[in-house]
């Protein structure tokens, strides 16, 4: 029992060393792979290349398909090249298959202590991701070891040895075999290596262990399609053009299993050796032979997989990339992306509001409706964000995180005090059938003019953080506050004159001012965040010029 726990702690190494590797690589490299990617869709040949280079520094295929999976849910890929980048990932997950099994054991000891060494002491930088990485080839290696020494003394006991006998009858059972190796361990890489491994000790024999390696590239298909469930009728073709190719490559060789398993014997080289050759070729010869049938596929995955219309009227997330979760710089980009829909939702909101003022009652109900998506998208950008693990951002990233959190706190606010704002015009105004004053009406659309101006540059220097533009907001700020206070006085001095509209809107135009006040304080918040990060960035800089100076 000992040992078969020994087993399974070895082969749990090995997923979790893969793993740390995925986002080590993808924390440090991680945009620049997703536009290489983005890049490569224009030619199947260099879209095939990508998928193979990705893949090989992810060390997961399944890494690979979850980009081009968003690429593609998101309306930013094609269909039929995504496939392309697929049958590539395939590949490269067997050139790393060959790779891993190489005699390494001395260079695992070397990958940890140094990754260890770079983690600990530099976490934060790019230098500390890297360090993960090592620590995760390191474990990998580790793993292959120790897979190797606990699996030899269980292959010798006889109710193993009459367990795995069940499998040399049917080549299709194997082949299923193989494919729930895959999922359990949530690699094909590790089910093929760990077939290696069982090769090796004489436990199945050569034949079974290429219908089990066949197997684990049906079910890296099936475990795509399973991450994939949750994303829309796009994404989800993309999982299920790749299983389908899988699975023609699977119908295709299994019948020719016996006589080619023959035949590789006569080879005369280690039935290990055997498995991992096999597995490179057949991904290879597979998958180019499936490239030029990726635009039928496409259309075939459309016929399968309908577009499914919106019951829920509601507007939805967009930009929110699950599979961006493991790379900081990515999921901040796109949770300020989504920010910047929200901000497009207030200012449309902005705009029916002035058309409220201006008697159109109907757009109320548009109104309120807006102020619901501001409130999804909110609630989605910030579950979003609370995904990610602070502990590994660095200093910017920790920074932009807090400001994406307030930027969208701050428009959802805003967003309630617009829809309050067109419910007091509406139920004490229009309804109670009292307009403002023509010279009160003219003050407002001045205001409201300024707040829509102000909410333009408010998004462009949260999106772009530029000084120059930060400082030009905070100067509109205080322009705003000055002229409010001035259409307050004019508002009162009407009062004095006995203006009867001006009267009777009284309590609703002091009203608006003041909501228009807190609106514009709440859309020139983002410049006091550059500006400070820019003070504190000069206050680091003086130290150093003093120590220049002597």
């Amino acid at each position: 029992m000992l040992t078969l726990l020994h087993l399974l702690s070895a082969i749990s190494l090995l997923v979790w060393g893969t793993h740390i590797v995925r986002t080590g690589i993808m924390r440090v490299f991680g945009a620049n792979l997703r536009r290489v990617l983005s890049n490569s869709v224009e030619k199947k040949p260099l879209a095939f290349v990508a998928g193979i280079g990705v893949t090989a520094l992810v060390q997961s295929s399944n890494a690979t398909a979850l980009l081009v999976t968003s690429f593609v849910s998101q309306g930013l890929v094609a269909l039929a090249p995504a496939l392309v980048i697929i049958l590539g990932a395939d590949v490269g997950t067997a050139v790393m298959a060959r790779i891993l099994t190489f005699d390494l054991s001395w260079l695992s000891p070397l990958l940890i202590f140094v990754g260890v060494a770079f983690f600990l002491s530099r976490k934060q930088t790019r230098a500390g991701q890297m360090g993960r990485v090592c620590i995760g080839l390191g474990l990998i290696l580790l793993a292959l070891e120790l897979i190797v020494g606990a699996a030899t003394p269980i292959m010798q006991a006889s109710g193993v040895k009459v367990l795995f006998s069940s499998l040399t009858g049917d080549v299709l059972l194997d082949a299923l075999t193989g494919a729930v190796f895959a999922i359990i361990s949530y690699s094909s890489l590790a089910a093929v290596l760990l077939t290696a491994t069982l090769a090796a000790t004489g436990v199945i024999s050569l034949k079974v262990s290429l219908c089990l390696v066949i197997g684990a590239n049906l079910g890296s298909g099936l475990l795509a399609m399973i991450n994939a469930s949750k994303m829309n009728a796009a994404g989800r073709r993309v999982a299920l053009g790749s299983t389908l190719f899988k699975l023609i490559g699977l119908v295709i060789v299994l019948p020719f299993i016996g006589p080619l398993s023959n035949q590789l014997a006569r080879l005369g080289i280690p039935d290990e050796e055997l498995v991992i050759y096999f597995h490179m070729f057949y991904n290879l010869i597979r998958c180019l032979a499936m490239v030029p049938l990726t635009a039928p596929m496409a259309k075939i995955c459309q016929l399968m997989i309908a577009d499914v219309p919106e019951d829920d009227p509601r507007l939805r997330p967009r930009h929110l990339d699950v599979s961006a979760i493991d790379t900081p710089t990515l999921a901040l980009s796109n949770a300020a992306r989504e920010t910047l829909r929200m901000g497009d939702v207030v200012e449309h909101m902005l705009i029916l509001n002035r058309e409220v003022m201006h008697g159109k009652l109907a757009q109320d109900r548009e109104v309120r409706r807006l102020d619901d998506d501001v409130d999804v998208l909110y609630t989605a950008i910030k579950l979003y964000l609370a995904q990610i693990n602070k502990e590994g951002l660095g200093e910017d990233d920790s920074r932009r995180w807090a400001e994406i959190i307030e930027m969208a706190l701050n428009l959802e606010q805003a967003g309630d005090i617009i829809e309050r704002m067109t419910g007091d015009i509406t139920a004490k105004s229009h309804a109670t059938r009292r307009a403002f004053s023509p010279e009160g009406l003219v003050e407002l659309e001045a205001l409201h003019e300024k707040l829509l101006d102000n909410l333009r540059l408010s998004l462009g220097v949260f999106l772009s953080n530029d000084l120059t533009s930060a400082r030009r907001l905070r100067r509109s700020k205080h322009r705003f506050r000055i002229l409010d206070r001035r259409y307050a006085h004019a508002h009162v001095d009407r009062l004095h004159q006995h203006n009867v509209q001006s009267i009777e809107t009284s309590s609703l135009h002091l009203g608006l001012l003041g909501d228009m006040k807190r609106l514009n304080s709440l859309f020139c918040a983002v410049a006091y965040n550059v500006l400070d990060q820019d003070e504190q960035e000069d206050e680091m800089r003086e130290p150093n010029d003093d120590m220049k100076r002597v």
